[in-house]
């Protein structure tokens, strides 16, 4: 009974998958046709809704199918495992290997042909996305032309600006450098100062000296003359 129910799987199946296989190919070639009728760019571009649900269903019910014939395969296996007449194992052995062989074989089959169906639906999906570009482009061409050219234009005070912006920058980098090297520079010729005075404090208590000296002998010649003049003018009025 087993056999039987899954010798009715894999002829339905059989059936299915050619008319799956069909529906594929007729689907690639009416899709070229077309193509071919769009080289003059007058005729829209025509979807194909109704064979891609066609498609959805056949495969929905293609992978029930095959559901139903692993699930009778694994019942299949369970009654060989459990079999009392050990004299038929190998041949019921050899059968369910057939029948799982027929299985890999219609699953393979199937995942084939709809990955076909697949990438021919998405690479016409592509081109007539891009079709639809260029006839939306042709369409408004002086509209498009002009925006275009506004972009440009755009797109070219934009980049003398930045250009200016950057030639900005770049001279304040290079003022900033050159304050930096001054102010090392200032910083360097105190830090030699400081260690010149720290290095010979006798000179700075040297000319200490010398100017207390001279300021001693500025009030001593002061004090002299004064005195002289005070001198004169007594003797003067005397």
């Amino acid at each position: 009974d087993l056999r039987k129910q899954a010798r009715q799987l894999e002829n339905e199946l059989d059936l299915r998958l050619v008319s799956f296989s069909k529906l594929c190919t007729s689907y690639s070639s009416s899709r070229d046709g077309r193509r071919d009728r769009y080289s003059s760019d007058t005729t829209p571009l025509l979807n194909g809704s109704s064979q891609d649900r066609m498609f959805e269903t056949m495969a929905v019910e293609i992978e029930q199918l095959l559901g139903k014939l692993t699930g009778i395969n694994d019942k299949m296996a369970e009654y060989t495992n459990s079999a009392g007449v050990p004299s038929l194992n190998a041949a019921l052995m050899h059968t369910l290997q057939r029948h799982r062989d027929i299985l890999q074989d219609y699953t393979h089959e199937f995942h084939k042909t709809k990955a076909n169906f697949l990438a021919i639906r998405e690479r016409e999906n592509l081109l007539g996305s891009v079709r639809k570009d260029i006839e939306s482009y042709k369409s408004g061409s002086g509209v498009n032309n002009r925006r275009t050219e506004l972009f440009l234009k755009e797109h070219e005070h934009l980049r003398n600006s930045d250009r200016l912006i950057e030639e900005t920058i770049s001279i304040a980098m290079a003022t900033k450098e050159n304050m930096t090297s001054q102010r090392g520079m200032l910083k360097s010729i105190h830090s030699k100062m400081n260690t010149l005075a720290n290095r010979f404090p006798a000179v700075n208590s040297l000319i200490q000296r010398i100017n207390l000296r001279k300021r001693r002998d500025s009030l001593i010649l002061g004090g002299v003359i004064g005195t002289c003049t005070i001198l004169l003018l007594l003797y003067a009025f005397h």
